[in-house]
């Protein structure tokens, strides 16, 4: 649903990292993680999205960012353009409050017109794992029209 000009790569190694150690962030970096820096460093803009478990982000995915934030490296998530999709029909509010704050400590530009509520169903989800509902994926090729800083 990317609009033309626009590659959206999707990281999926997210259940191969390690469990965040602050004394394993130590060159060599396991492989995943000097993977899933390169991905980071490599991209324009992240566009993120999580669900909320239990009033906070989900562990796995505050694994990714504990691993993202030790990057010292140019063009890492430090001043990159990000924003994220909230796409739970209950608000994941706490989640994307947590979010905020760790995207904040690592002084990420969050491009707020990009950020976008967008409340999916399991009706609106096709069987092959994709939203089928045209007026959601509208909104999220206009979320990433937004952060990649492109004119409709």
């Amino acid at each position: 649903m990317a609009p033309e000009g626009i590659a959206t790569p999707f990281y999926d190694g997210l259940a191969a990292l390690p469990h965040f150690n602050p004394d394993d962030d130590v060159e060599p970096l396991p492989p995943t993680v000097a993977a899933l820096r390169a991905e980071i460093r490599s991209a324009d803009a992240l566009l993120l999205s999580t669900p909320e478990y239990a009033g906070a982000l989900p562990g796995s995915f505050k694994n990714v960012l504990d691993w993202a934030v030790g990057d010292g490296e140019p063009r890492s998530i430090y001043e990159k353009r990000v924003a994220w999709i909230n796409a739970s029909s209950r608000g994941a509010v706490g989640a994307h409050e947590e979010l905020c704050t760790v995207l904040g400590y690592v002084k990420a530009a969050v491009v707020e017109t990009a950020r976008a509520h967008i409340p999916v169903t399991s009706a609106m989800v096709g069987d092959d794992g994709l939203i089928s509902d045209p007026a959601i994926r509208d909104q999220i090729a206009a979320a990433l029209v937004e952060l990649a800083g492109q004119d409709p």
